[in-house]
């Protein structure tokens, strides 16, 4: 069986991680060409030692490469600006779909455990942020046994793991994030919290995911949350709960108030999460980046065999 050729922009830290992760792992895609704007940046000089096709003109070189006809998906891990510009380039080709790894959120946001089936047939997702990948999930499996009125994550990253991209992005994803919360993990409140860690040796990836909900069942919550992080972990081998889930309730005689709004009737559900990179490319700390690489590449082999 023939793989599906694919296209990486961004010859940085996420799109090397990438095309390592395509060439070594997967069954079903073939990295084609790697794509970049540095003609010395240290991505391209991987791909062409490992025998993948570059450019460094970005998408305007890449359409006009023989091997462009026959690329069905392109990943985009540049940033929201340039998004914004490959897109408008790629959207004229009918027969190639866009992932976009980037908070540009030109398209639907995507979290591979929760709403890959509503977004089949869209030519560019938003695979959110590593913050809404990791945590999400954790919002949307409370979803599901109890409506949630408020969630807020933290993600604490590895300084070391922050690249300019990231640095470049902080609003884009405190704001992306938020707003996934909301529409992909069924909060009717988001908010989003990113922390860059300085300290030596890096520490890996840490979220936190506190929600408030209707009062439920404890254990179906704790259930719903330990069956969604097996989910995760079928294509995150290192994500995992680093402990187990806390509860506490909500009433009248212990209150708690947020954004001007008084909860005297739910139940808080706190979520302690870490993500160990898989050392593909990466160091294992920088599980921030492992996660997105990790999720783009479960969507593109999931999108190919539809």
């Amino acid at each position: 069986m023939s793989k599906t050729k694919v296209a990486i922009i961004g010859s940085g830290n996420i799109g090397t991680d990438l095309m390592i992760k395509i060439i070594r792992t997967s069954s079903d895609l073939e990295a084609s060409v790697m794509v970049g704007i540095d003609p010395n940046s240290d991505g391209l000089a991987r791909a062409e030692r490992m025998g993948v096709q570059t450019t460094h003109e970005g998408i305007d070189g890449l359409v006009k490469m023989p091997e462009f006809e026959d690329i069905k998906l392109i990943f985009d891990a540049t940033s929201a600006k340039a998004h914004h510009y490959n897109y408008n380039i790629v959207k004229q080709y009918a027969d190639k779909k866009i992932i976009d790894l980037t908070p540009a959120a030109i398209g639907p946001f995507l979290i591979p455990p929760v709403n890959f089936g509503d977004h089949i047939d869209i030519d560019n997702v938003n695979m959110v942020t590593c913050g809404g990948q990791a945590t999400i999930p954790i919002v949307a499996a409370v979803s599901r046994v109890a409506k949630v009125h408020y969630g807020e994550i933290v993600a604490s990253i590895a300084s070391k793991s922050a690249g300019p991209g990231t640095r470049a992005n902080i609003d884009e994803f405190t704001e992306t994030t938020a707003n996934a919360i909301e529409k992909v993990g069924g909060a009717t409140k988001g908010k989003a919290i990113i922390i860059l860690n300085p300290a030596e040796p890096p520490l890996v990836m840490r979220d936190t995911v506190f929600t408030l909900s209707d009062t439920a069942d404890k254990e179906a919550i704790r259930e719903s949350i330990h069956t969604m992080v097996a989910e995760v972990q079928k294509y995150v081998p290192g994500y995992s709960l680093h402990q187990e889930v806390q509860f506490e309730d909500i009433t009248p005689e212990n209150p708690v108030k947020v954004n001007n709004t008084l909860y005297t009737e739910a139940v808080k559900t706190s979520v302690l999460l870490k993500v160990v990179g898989a050392g593909h490319y990466l160091p294992e700390y920088a599980g921030n980046l492992d996660i997105m690489t990790s999720a783009a590449l479960a969507t593109g082999e999931r999108m190919i065999s539809l």
